[in-house]
C-alpha cells in the first residue's frame, strides 16, 4: 500500500460488516498479528486486554483478534463484555500495553468493528494506525505465509470479572454525593451498559428503572437507546412524573443522552452547557475553556459566552475532541451526540456512564431539575441531511457543489452556519445548516443535498 491514507482505519476504529472484508476470519487473525507486530517492536513482553460489546459476531472477532495476537506471543486478557471507556480505563490503569474493542458502536448489528487503544488509555494516532495498516495488507499479500498456531487461547468470553468490577468500582468513586433521590429510567441499548450500568447505578444507591437490557445478539441498537432517545422521552412523558431524569447509551456506551423530567431529549451540547457552568462554577474549568465541534449549534457558543465560557471547535471525532483538549489544557469537551470527555479525572475518552454520573451530581447537589439548569440555552433551528456518496471528491473540486455551499454562506450572513462534511466511517456526506429560521434552514439543507446526490449521489 503506498497511500499515505488510511483505508481501513476511520475516525472510529476499522468498522465493516461482519464476515465480510476487513472482518472476516482471516483479515481479523492478521489484524491481530500485525498489532502484535506493532507493540512487540517497543515490548517484548506485551500484554493486551481485549472487550466486546453484545454483536453476535463479536465473540469470533474477538477470538480471531486474540489468536493473532498470540501467534506473535503477546499476553491476552478479555473482560467479556464491557463498554469501551472502560478497556480504555483498564488499558491505562493495569498497565496493559494496549486495548482493544470489538463494537461497531451505534450500527446495527450485522456490522462490527475494532477500536484500538494505546497503553495511555487514549486512541491511537493516525500515523500508527496508518502503520499497522500498511502491515495488515502485507500480510494478505502473503496468505498462508503465517498458519495459525496449534494451541488456542482461551475464549474471550466470558472473560475476567475483576476487570469489570475494577472499572465500575472507579466508576462509583465519581459520584461524590447522595443520589438515593433521583428516579431514573435508563436504556442500555440492548448493548455494553447493560453488563454494567445496573450494577454501578446500584452501587450508587440511584433509584433506577433500566429497559432494553436484554441483549440477544441481534436487538442491539434496534429502536432504543441514543439512536433513539425519543423512545425513553416518550416513556417519561407518559409517566405522570414518575422519573427525575431519562439517560440513554449507544451500543458500546461511550455515549450518553438525556430527557429532562418533563420527556424532552438533552443532548450533547446540552450536557457540555450543564457542565460548563458547573465546573467554571467550581473553578476546575482550566481557561474558562470548552471544546466542542464543527456540528455544535450555535446557540451553545452564545450560552456559553454569556457565563464567561470560551468554546472552541474541533473536528467531529472524538479523538478530534480530545487532542485540542490535550493542545489547549482543556478538562472539558464534547460532541453534540453525546460523547463527553472529562479530563479532571482518570477518563481518555468519551464514557457515557461517566457522563450519566456528573449529571446526576449536578442535579443532586444543586437541588434542581435538569431543565431549570439549561432553560436558557436558545438552540439555532439545525438540520442534518445524509447523502449517501459513490466517492469522496473534495466538494471544491464540484464547482457545482461549491457553489451552492457559497450561495448558502452568502444568504445567511453570519446568522447561521453551514457544514459540509464526510463522514469518517461510511459513504455519505453529512449537510449541516444552522439560520435564524427554519423555513430559511430547510431550502438552503436541500440546496446543498440536492446538489450532492445529482453530481456525487450513489
Amino acid at each position: 500500500m503506498t497511500s499515505q491514507h488510511r483505508q481501513l482505519f476511520g475516525t472510529d476504529g476499522i468498522r465493516g460488516v461482519a464476515g465480510e472484508f476487513p472482518l472476516t476470519p482471516e483479515s481479523t487473525f492478521l489484524i491481530g498479528r500485525a498489532l502484535g507486530h506493532d507493540l512487540l517492536r517497543t515490548n517484548p513482553k506485551a500484554r493486551v486486554l481485549i472487550g466486546m460489546d453484545t454483536r453476535e459476531s463479536s465473540r469470533w472477532i474477538a477470538d480471531r483478534v486474540t489468536l493473532g495476537l498470540a501467534s506473535c506471543k503477546v499476553e491476552v486478557h478479555s473482560a467479556g463484555v464491557i463498554t469501551t471507556p472502560g478497556i480504555a480505563y483498564l488499558a491505562r490503569s493495569r498497565k496493559f500495553d494496549a486495548g482493544v474493542v470489538i463494537s461497531a458502536s451505534h450500527n446495527p448489528w450485522m456490522d462490527n468493528g475494532i477500536k484500538i487503544f494505546s497503553g495511555d488509555g487514549f486512541k491511537l494516532p493516525d500515523a500508527r494506525e496508518l502503520a499497522i495498516e500498511q502491515e495488515i495488507f502485507s500480510l494478505l499479500e502473503k496468505p498462508g505465509a503465517y498458519p495459525e498456531p496449534a494451541s488456542k487461547p482461551e475464549p474471550t468470553l466470558p472473560g475476567e470479572h475483576s476487570l469489570r468490577s475494577a472499572y465500575i468500582e472507579w466508576l462509583a468513586k465519581s459520584a461524590s454525593t447522595d443520589l438515593s433521590k433521583l428516579r431514573v429510567l435508563v436504556d442500555c441499548a440492548n448493548g455494553a451498559a447493560a453488563a454494567e450500568a445496573p450494577e454501578l447505578f446500584r452501587s450508587c444507591g440511584v433509584q433506577a428503572t433500566f429497559t432494553h437490557a436484554l441483549p440477544d445478539g441481534k436487538n442491539i441498537n434496534q429502536d432504543c437507546g441514543a439512536l433513539h432517545p425519543t423512545a425513553v422521552a416518550k416513556q417519561i412523558a407518559e409517566s405522570n412524573g414518575a422519573f427525575d431524569l431519562g439517560v440513554t447509551f449507544d451500543g458500546d456506551a461511550d455515549r450518553a443522552l438525556f430527557s429532562d423530567a418533563a420527556g424532552r431529549v438533552v443532548n450533547g451540547d446540552s450536557v457540555l452547557l450543564l457542565c460548563a457552568r458547573d465546573m467554571h462554577a467550581r473553578g476546575v474549568l482550566p481557561g474558562a475553556t470548552v471544546v466542542a465541534t464543527t456540528m455544535s449549534n450555535m446557540g451553545l457558543e452564545i450560552a456559553l459566552s454569556r457565563s464567561g465560557i470560551r468554546m472552541l471547535r474541533a473536528n467531529v471525532g472524538d479523538k478530534y475532541v480530545l487532542e485540542e483538549m490535550m493542545k489547549t489544557g482543556a478538562t472539558l469537551g464534547g460532541e453534540q451526540s453525546g460523547h463527553i470527555i472529562f479530563r479532571d479525572g482518570d477518563a481518555t475518552t468519551g464514557d457515557g456512564l461517566l457522563t450519566a454520573l456528573r449529571v446526576m451530581d449536578i442535579m443532586a447537589r444543586s437541588g434542581r431539575p435538569l431543565a431549570e439548569s439549561i432553560a436558557d440555552f436558545k438552540v439555532f433551528p439545525q438540520r442534518i441531511q445524509n447523502v449517501r456518496v459513490r466517492e469522496k471528491v473534495p466538494f471544491v473540486q464540484v464547482p457545482e457543489i461549491a457553489r451552492e455551499i457559497e450561495s448558502a454562506q452568502r444568504q445567511l450572513d453570519g446568522n447561521g452556519r453551514v457544514v459540509v462534511r464526510y463522514s469518517g466511517t461510511e459513504a455519505l456526506a453529512r449537510v449541516m445548516v444552522e439560520a435564524d429560521s427554519e423555513e430559511k434552514m430547510n431550502a438552503l439543507t436541500d440546496g446543498i443535498a440536492d446538489a450532492i446526490k445529482a453530481a456525487l449521489g450513489k
